[in-house]
């Protein structure tokens, strides 16, 4: 659990907030022009797009991936990411909310459940799978 007690981390949960705002104001724009499902999707990938960047310049600087290596692998992992997300949001958006009468802003609830669920599994999965780095020796300079 050190792992999610470190510099590393935190810049990943600020980068990845980043990219959660995105994709949370992104669903919203897109939800105007398409349904709730197709913009929790099209968001999810406005993110995705975001978190990757970001991701790569602050984040895993020390990754020994290639740049299109990184990419696919961050995909694959974002695929499950999504899953997480996506069942999450149509489950509370549909069902769980409402049966609990909660129908004021229930998929605005639903989406910031959605995109909050997978932050400690995608970052176990970049780090290790995505982004893996080079090992530094003096683990002062690696920072983690």
């Amino acid at each position: 659990m050190r792992i999610f007690v470190s510099r590393q981390f935190f810049t990943f949960l600020l980068t990845g907030g980043a990219a959660a705002v995105v994709n949370f104001a992104a669903r919203i724009l897109y939800n105007r022009f398409v349904s709730f499902s197709e913009a929790v999707t099209l968001a999810y990938l406005t993110g995705m797009a975001t978190a990757f960047i970001l991701a790569k310049l602050f984040v895993f600087k020390n990754s020994r991936r290639s740049m299109f290596q990184s990419a696919l692998l961050f995909t694959v992992v974002n695929v499950f990411s999504f899953a997480q997300t996506w069942i999450v949001s149509m489950t509370l958006a549909y069902h769980a909310l409402p049966a609990l009468g909660v129908h004021r802003f229930h998929k605005t609830i639903a989406s910031f459940a959605g995109i909050s669920l997978p932050v400690f599994t995608s970052f176990v999965a970049h780090k290790y799978i995505s982004f893996k780095e080079v090992k530094n020796k003096d683990p002062r300079l690696s920072g983690t």
